[in-house]
């Protein structure tokens, strides 16, 4: 399998990115770590393993960032308001700095499917959700979609935002819904320990309501909140796109 580990100097961030790709062809997938992990964590946790006769067979590239959810929502040391600031400021670094490495990489205008587990399903589902012109699709594995969740209820205008269950009711931009409709979606979760399928069902329900089709698996009690479970759903999911 081809691995290639790229960096750059991201003004937005202030910081150095990396960003890993593995594989040599097809369309994109753009992956977003779990918790304050690294963009190293799916080889790791040996979800590249898992989806190595798709890479290998050129159905697909990955492409997996770092994280910077310790600067932002998981830091209990910043004011909620600079959470915000820096989470928009990632934001933009996906859009403005991401998505064009990973159309230079691909050599072309390639669609672009986003994917995480837990925290990596809401930051995946959302840069979908908020950029559907942009992106594909999702498979949000495991998450949570009320971004309140993680800001122990702080609210204002970047956590509505952010939170898709917030700002999808009431999303009036034909546009975009229908661009969200020609998209590839896939929210599933696990029932067992520490899984919440309640919070994948809310967001079914407002895309239901939006019209907007999508594909809600939940899997059975057997399916803890853990690596195991995501290692098993993301090669399916991506199967069958």
């Amino acid at each position: 399998m081809r691995r290639e580990i790229h960096y750059w100097w991201s003004p937005r961030l202030n910081k150095d990115m990396p960003i890993v790709v593995y594989g040599h062809y097809g369309f994109a997938v753009l992956m977003f770590p779990t918790a304050a992990a690294d963009f190293l964590e799916y080889e790791r946790f040996e979800m590249i393993n898992a989806l190595a006769p798709l890479i290998n067979e050129g159905k697909m590239k990955v492409y997996s960032i770092d994280s910077i959810n310790n600067e932002s929502w998981l830091n209990n040391h910043m004011h909620p308001y600079d959470k915000g600031m820096r989470h928009q400021l990632f934001n933009e670094y996906v859009i403005e700095e991401v998505v064009p490495f990973i159309q230079d990489n691909c050599k072309g205008l390639v669609p672009i499917i986003t994917t995480g587990a837990s925290v990596g399903a809401l930051h995946g589902a959302n840069n979908f959700f908020r950029r559907p012109d942009i992106f594909s699709g999702t498979i949000a594995m495991s998450g949570i979609y009320d971004l309140q969740y993680y800001t122990r209820g702080y609210f204002d205008d970047r956590v509505f935002f952010n939170s898709p269950v917030h700002y999808l009711p009431g999303w009036n931009d034909e546009y975009m819904l229908n661009k969200m409709r020609e998209g590839k979606i896939v929210i599933a979760s696990g029932q067992g320990p520490y899984e919440d399928p309640g919070a994948s069902l809310h967001l079914s329900n407002i895309l239901n309501q939006k019209g907007i089709q999508h594909w809600l698996d939940l899997w059975g009690h057997d399916m803890r909140h853990d690596w195991p479970t995501w290692r098993q759903m993301l090669p399916y999911f991506l199967g069958k796109f």
